[in-house]
């Protein structure tokens, strides 16, 4: 949620800035706006509401001069998302993009006006600039001003800032939310993550919590909590510019789609020694045979990519899991066994309750474990082990290629371990790499199926209510299923292990009501189906992903049937995920929705 981007240098802002928050529209947004500073240092900017294109139209109409300037795609907390509650948020001496929520601004808030400062929006983060402009108006200069100003606020923010009259100074700082700073020649840039800044720099350097940095077209320098000055490592990021296009496909959700075979593949070459076949781990801090309990914690589609690793590693390496969404885990307090195995999931790195679970396993003395997309986000600097996927950038606000790269580390670490604990023959562990090994080429097969999931898709698109079912470990594809329904087609779904229809569910069915399932013929095959026979009873319009065998057992029970390879039950719930994601993908496009960039939602949730 929110992107922030910001230029020092010696080429017109404003260009740079708005081809930067494209790249982050990403993340989730509804209105958007650029500062800058014009040729006699006066801050100008121009704001929209709506899709970028809108603030496009504006800076056409009205073009921004100067070359120090910062721009911001704004997720509504507080204020609504028009015009006026748009970022930046501007005096006549200071402009602020901010990304966070401040948790104290109603007091700065009342204090401020009672300074004589009069507010013009509705939002948290114009109290950032009403405040470093007070400061600013009693004589401070701008950087002692930010620094006053950041130790009066609490909360998560991300915050850029540029001063009227000071040309090549932008100033910076973080505090639970993710940010950036590029080295250019001779230009600098902050961002909220590298993908904003993929064309312009590969050299970066981020923030750890709490710092703040001042930036001039020279470079930068850094600042811990306390003011004390402090050294940050520049990295060289992977991202290029190149990888962020569409590829000619219609939305970045159908590329992403089409990536999943080659993202497994890159993902498990990446776990998986080729002359060994065999699973090559990091160092780890810890004994994978007596390592006595595993938790695992994880936000929407990363937590059911969680659900099915518990699956996995309860069943395989029979190892305890416990499992909760990260944003309820903390506020259990669950009693945890010291030295136990922490494994967080998530693809960005920055998700805000997922980083506050992870602070609190810490402290429960657990190891802690993540599997990233963005090894270089704060998670994976926090981490004691990165296991990394390899799924490139992730623009769609629904993840889709992300959750199977999840799952094939989750497979990958179910298998070291279960080798590491005994609880695999040689045998069946060479069946297991097996089926990882062929899983790539299976899942290009998926896409040979296009006529028949828009098929389903054409019943699907008409209903206002879905039913999502699966056992065992495709419980929680169904739930993967309805979550992406929902997500881009606005249609409500629920899903529910298939045996606990009966206990309640059965009741909302009849024929309009279509019941999606995921039954492939390996796992608990008989108890699906006669679930699905109930439902059938009942009038439910039945539309099943199975197999070969699964299908011929199906006929003339199931309106629709999606045919997939066969595959070792293993691997099933990384195969079976792409079909479902690929038909709410299609779903949406009947429904005329905006694929790629749902309402209301945020790609990267970095406010809890």
């Amino acid at each position: 949620m929110c992107g922030i981007c910001g230029v020092v240098g010696s080429h017109p802002a404003a260009p740079v800035i708005f081809e930067a928050l494209r790249r982050l529209e990403y993340r989730g947004y509804d209105s958007a706006g650029i500062a800058t500073l014009d040729d006699q240092g006066v801050i100008e900017r121009r704001r929209a509401p709506g899709k970028l294109d809108n603030l496009g139209a504006v800076l056409d109409a009205r073009p921004l001069s100067g070359t120090t300037g910062i721009g911001h795609t704004r997720w509504a907390t507080h204020g609504a998302p028009n015009e006026t509650n748009a970022h930046p948020h501007s005096t006549d001496r200071v402009s602020v993009v901010h990304n966070g929520i401040i948790e104290n601004f109603e007091a700065l808030r009342a204090e401020l006006e009672d300074a004589g400062h009069v507010f013009v929006t509705d939002t948290d983060s114009e109290t950032i600039a009403r405040l470093a402009d007070h400061y600013m108006a009693r004589g401070m200069s701008p950087q002692d001003a930010a620094f006053a100003t950041l130790q009066r606020l609490e909360g998560a923010y991300a915050v850029a800032m540029i001063f009227a009259g000071h040309e090549g100074l932008m100033i910076g700082a973080r505090h639970g939310a993710p940010l950036a700073v590029g080295f250019g020649e001779s230009e600098m840039f902050l961002g909220s993550d590298s993908l904003a800044l993929a064309p312009l720099t590969r050299r970066i350097a981020y923030l750890d919590d709490g710092d703040w940095v001042v930036v001039t077209p020279e470079g930068a320098t850094f600042f811990d909590q306390s003011g004390e000055r402090v050294e940050r490592e520049i990295r060289l990021t992977a991202l290029i510019a190149g990888s962020v296009g569409k590829d000619g496909y219609r939305h970045y959700m159908e590329k992403e789609l089409h990536e999943h075979p080659v993202v497994i593949g890159q993902t498990l070459q990446r776990m998986i020694d080729p002359a060994t076949r065999r699973v090559v781990l990091p160092d780890l801090p810890f004994d994978l045979a007596t390592v006595p309990r595993a938790v695992v914690t994880a936000c929407g589609s990363a937590f059911y990519a969680g659900m099915i690793g518990r699956y996995w590693l309860e069943e395989l390496a029979r190892l305890p899991v416990d499992i909760d969404v990260a944003s309820e885990m903390r506020y259990r307090n669950p009693p945890l066994t010291p030295g136990g195995m922490a494994l967080l999931i998530s693809q960005s790195g920055e998700t805000a309750d997922t980083l506050a679970a992870m602070r609190a396993l810490r402290a429960d003395k657990q190891h802690i474990v993540s599997v990233l997309n963005m090894e270089q986000s704060t998670m994976g600097r926090e981490s004691d082990v990165v296991l990394g996927m390899v799924a490139g950038p992730e623009i769609s606000v629904a993840s889709t290629k992300a959750f199977t790269a999840q799952l094939s580390v989750l497979a990958s670490l179910t298998v070291a371990i279960g080798r590491a604990r005994g609880t695999l023959s040689e045998a069946r562990e060479d069946a297991l790499m097996s089926a990882l090994f062929d899983l790539p080429s299976r899942a290009a097969e998926v896409f040979t199926n296009g006529d028949a999931i828009r098929s389903m898709a054409a019943i699907v698109a008409k209903a206002r209510d879905v039913l999502y079912l699966g056992r065992g470990i495709c419980f929680p594809v169904a739930l993967e299923g309805a979550l992406k329904l929902k997500e881009i087609s606005y249609i409500h779904a629920e899903a529910y292990a298939a045996g606990e229809m009966k206990h309640g569910p059965i009741s909302l069915i009849d024929s309009s009501v279509p019941i999606v399932a995921i039954a492939p013929s390996t796992i608990l095959f008989d108890k699906v189906l006669s679930n699905l026979q109930e439902a059938r009873a009942r009038g439910g319009k039945l539309l099943v992903f199975t197999d070969a065998a699964g299908a011929r057992r199906l006929k003339g029970v199931a309106e629709e049937i999606v045919v997939l390879p066969d595959v070792d039950a293993f691997v099933a719930p990384i195969l079976y995920t792409i079909p479902v994601q690929f038909l709410a993908y299609e779903v949406a496009l009947l429904k005329g929705t905006d694929v790629d960039q749902p309402r209301n939602l945020a790609k990267s949730v970095t406010v809890e």
